[in-house]
């Protein structure tokens, strides 16, 4: 369905309510104005509603209807479409999950497609209050577009951020839990958002470049500031994955620590135990000249020399740190 459509002129928005059939027309060929189309999951006859209105290139909208498309920005004949990857964090299951934005920019038109993505209704609430910007024509909202879901992602790895520094902190307490399904469930959420920010580095750097002559001139440096937002949170991601790699590797070998150590406790216990088991075993084979069946001390003898025995073998595993 369509979210919202506007006609900004002279860096401001026209009051008046407009039709998708007029909306070709709305600008009257100015250079000072462009049309805004916002559409949510839109079905294929409005799609092609505003393909036949705009004219435009079949394979943008081949890609806006069908969706599940990897971050880029590609050139079809005068126009440029970007796709982006909005994401949020659902801190309960602490999983990452993403939508897919699209804007397609031309001569006079822009048109966003939402698919379970960022809300853009509070984007273009906040760059109708920019007229300096709007003023620079379509490629104006794909700026404001771009810097809302790179902004989006940060909160997103704060909270990895969080959460690895848990788990981390769990793998090294003195508890004896295994956070191993935990580690690879964070890794597998770091790899999703990674896949979201890591493609946008190549067309961001090369609009700020001057590849797509789409982009006017004055928009490049706030491009270079939203292109500098991705960086520093792809080189975020990068770290996260290194450091749940190491995470998981210490945690391994804390588990092949603990099961050594218990390895040696039920070894030592064994070696104390094997003691009276032998000198009772000794006892019990039930012969008939053996002295000390009547001696009076025999019994009591004994069984101090199995405490005698044990107790030794006890503190030298003590101080072995065995036990």
């Amino acid at each position: 369905m369509i979210d919202d459509l506007a006609v900004y002129e002279a860096g401001a928005r026209r009051p008046r309510e407009l039709k998708l059939e007029d909306a070709f027309e709305a600008c009257g060929g100015s250079d000072d104005c462009f049309v805004w189309i916002g559409l949510d999951k839109p079905a294929p006859d409005e799609l092609d509603a505003v393909r036949r209105e705009f004219n435009l290139h079949e394979l943008a909208v081949e890609d806006m209807e069908h969706g599940h498309q990897r971050p880029k920005a590609e050139v079809y004949g005068d126009s440029v479409f970007v796709v982006l990857k909005p994401a949020w964090y659902q801190d309960e299951r602490e999983a990452v999950e993403t939508g897919e934005v699209q804007v397609l920019i031309g001569e006079g038109y822009v048109i966003t497609v939402r698919h379970d993505g960022t809300d853009l209704e509070q984007v273009r609430k906040e760059l109708e209050q920019r007229g300096d910007l709007l003023r620079l024509g379509p490629a104006a909202v794909l700026y404001a577009v771009v810097d809302k879901i790179v902004d989006d992602y940060y909160p997103v790895i704060e909270a990895l951020d969080a959460d690895i520094g848990q788990v981390e902190a769990d793998v090294f307490s003195p508890s004896r839990s295994n956070p191993a399904e935990r580690i690879y469930k964070l890794k597998r959420e770091v790899l999703e958002l990674h896949d979201a920010v890591a493609p946008l580095d190549e067309p961001l750097a090369a609009i700020v470049q001057g590849a797509f002559s789409r982009i006017p001139e004055e928009l490049r440096p706030f491009f270079q500031d939203v292109h500098g937002h991705v960086v520093k949170a792809f080189r975020a991601l990068d770290g996260f994955r290194e450091l749940l790699t190491s995470v998981l590797s210490a945690n391994l070998t804390q588990v092949s620590v603990r099961q050594n150590e218990d390895t040696r406790k039920i070894s030592a216990w064994a070696a104390i135990i094997a003691v009276p088991t032998l000198i009772t075993g000794v006892y019990g084979m039930n012969f008939e000249h053996m002295p000390e069946l009547g001696w009076t001390f025999g019994y009591p003898l004994a069984v101090a020399a199995m405490a005698a025995t044990c107790l030794l073998l006890y503190r030298a595993f003590k101080r072995n740190g065995w036990l």
